[in-house]
């Protein structure tokens, strides 16, 4: 395998790409970024400095990863997500006299996006929080808070609605006030099996 640019890219000084990623027209990846292998860069994407991106992860087009973003293996992003890292974001500094730099200070806040978590077209995603494993994030989000692992989470701001099975179908629908707890649920599609107590989905091992 081998590292595939297109020639519209914009890959700056000392980024690092794996073997078998693929960066589509229009990306622009800031200096010291790294992505992991066979990875997707989608069209007009663009990665700020010093993220950090893992292995087999899918990234759609038109996507904004700034700094402070970590992505783990097998992550989706799709088409429009837009992540942030200023709770508190201003063009100058507090004299007006200046623009403030785009380096990371004392306000940048770092976001995590976990293992093979899906995270849907047109979302936003805020800073100081992170986004569990096998989560996913349904299109249209806003996500101000973390979003627990094979949590679903919807709406603007996003609220965790159901769970999710590793294969994506949903396995669980919460109800709208106070929460419940099951000894056991099967997904419908791949049979994996299940737990849910305060919240907390655990996977079921061994034999039904």
């Amino acid at each position: 395998m081998s590292v595939h640019v297109h020639p519209t890219a914009l890959i700056e000084d000392g980024v690092q790409l794996g073997d078998g990623t693929f960066v589509w027209d229009g990306v622009h990846i800031r200096k010291n970024a790294v992505i992991g292998e066979q990875c997707i860069v989608g069209e007009k994407t663009y990665i700020a400095y010093d993220v950090r991106i893992g292995n087999r992860v899918k990234i759609n087009a038109m996507v904004y990863i700034c700094a402070a973003v970590t992505i783990e293996d097998a992550v989706m992003i799709s088409a429009g997500t837009i992540f942030t890292n200023d709770r508190f974001p201003r063009a100058t500094t507090g004299d007006l006299r200046q623009l403030r730099s785009s380096d990371p200070d004392e306000e940048t806040r770092q976001t995590l996006v976990r293992e093979r978590a899906t995270i849907g077209a047109g979302c936003t995603i805020g800073n100081d929080l992170s986004i569990g494993r096998f989560a996913m994030v349904g299109m249209g989000s806003l996500v101000t808070k973390s979003v627990p692992d094979f949590h679903l989470a919807l709406g603007q701001p996003a609220r965790s609605v159901g769970c999710v099975c590793r294969c994506g179908r949903p396995l669980l629908r919460f109800p709208a006030e106070g929460s419940f707890d099951v000894a056991e649920t099967r997904c419908a599609i791949c049979g994996l099996r299940y737990s849910l107590r305060r919240g907390v989905v655990t996977e079921l091992v061994g034999p039904p």
